[in-house]
């Protein structure tokens, strides 16, 4: 098996590129979207290296996959130029950790994550998904915690003809005991001084109310997409003011990172990044073999409190690929 991490860089930087309808935008547009371009940049630039290394003689010169070269697709080169393995975690693209981190003193921002857990992962992994999500961002950024964590549990959504009814819905959906007992594993890691705040998504009335009745830390947020209904429900607003919790409204894809999607970012198509195997015909045999199950999807985003602007934003996930009975 191997872990594959995906990573869009800072999409501030990527801003005029990214492609957005309106009256559409959700974030796994601007996802899938910073992602591709992420892989587009990063091909360029890492054949460009290799190429320039090799008319110098500092090449492998081994004339095998390292050496860019047309795939059927362009001249996209193979992935071991512009991807990176460590053990068995493969990084799509590689990293440059060198160049990243904040510009300012920590001090000067507020750093807030949204971690997606998918259904596609099982739950009583989530301990290890919300430490490797927490590395990578903290790596990133070049920080030792965040301000503001908010998870995203799979089956959740906040749905209906009105907002009484997509709140009904919701008293119904996801699991409790699944969803306390991790929100407990985030329990510890801010009393370790890792996290500031927690909060949670999509949770409607009785939801939120269910699990303040079995946790210590309360959430200090609720994130509601009220895309597909009207307002949020009078009796979620009362339930926040009585408890000290933040309502906040967001336009979040609550499926952000679909098996499909995943494959056919990492696949061997025309918009692919000819990470997997799938129909390679660049004779190589290097892609990875077998069923890709997305993990995770974490969301990061850097405000400078003093000036008002965010300064970095992007995303991490991953996914694990199973080799095929």
């Amino acid at each position: 098996m191997t872990k594959i991490i995906l990573s869009t860089g800072n999409v501030i930087l990527d801003g005029p590129s990214i492609i957005r309808k309106p009256g559409t935008y959700r974030s796994n547009l601007e996802f899938t979207n910073s992602l591709r371009s992420n892989f587009s940049a990063a091909q360029q630039d890492y054949a460009q290296d290799y190429a320039a290394a090799l008319q110098n003689g500092n090449g492998n010169g081994n004339g095998h996959a390292s050496h860019p070269k047309p795939n059927g697709h362009s001249s996209r080169p193979t992935p071991d130029v512009w991807t990176a393995k460590e053990d068995d975690t493969l990084y799509v693209p590689r990293i440059d950790w060198q160049s990243a981190r904040l510009q300012e003193d920590r001090a000067q921002y507020e750093i807030t994550v949204k971690l997606f857990f998918l259904p596609t992962a099982p739950p009583e992994k989530r301990e290890k998904y919300i430490n490797e999500a927490l590395r990578l961002v903290t790596k990133e950024l070049g920080v030792s915690d965040i301000d503001l964590l908010i998870v995203s549990f799979p089956g959740i959504s906040f749905e209906g003809e009105c907002e009484f009814e997509a709140d009904r819905k919701n008293a119904t959906m996801g699991s409790d005991e699944e969803e306390a007992a991790t929100w407990g594993l985030l329990e510890k890691l801010q009393k370790q001084g890792q996290i500031g705040r927690l909060g949670v998504a999509e949770f409607g009335t009785e939801k939120l109310r269910r699990l303040l009745n079995k946790v210590n830390v309360r959430p200090a947020v609720d994130q509601i997409n009220i895309k597909n209904c009207c307002n949020v429900p009078p009796p979620l607003t009362k339930l926040a003011k009585e408890e000290g919790i933040e309502l906040f409204t967001h336009h979040d894809s609550t499926d952000i990172l679909p098996s499909g999607t995943l494959r056919e970012l990492l696949g061997q198509g025309p918009q692919g990044a000819g990470v997997l195997a799938d129909g390679e015909v660049n004779g190589s045999g290097s892609g990875i073999k077998g069923e890709i199950v997305p993990e995770w999807v974490i969301k990061y985003t850097a405000f400078v409190k003093d000036r008002g602007v965010i300064e970095n934003k992007g995303y991490f996930a991953s996914a694990e690929s199973v080799d095929e009975a």
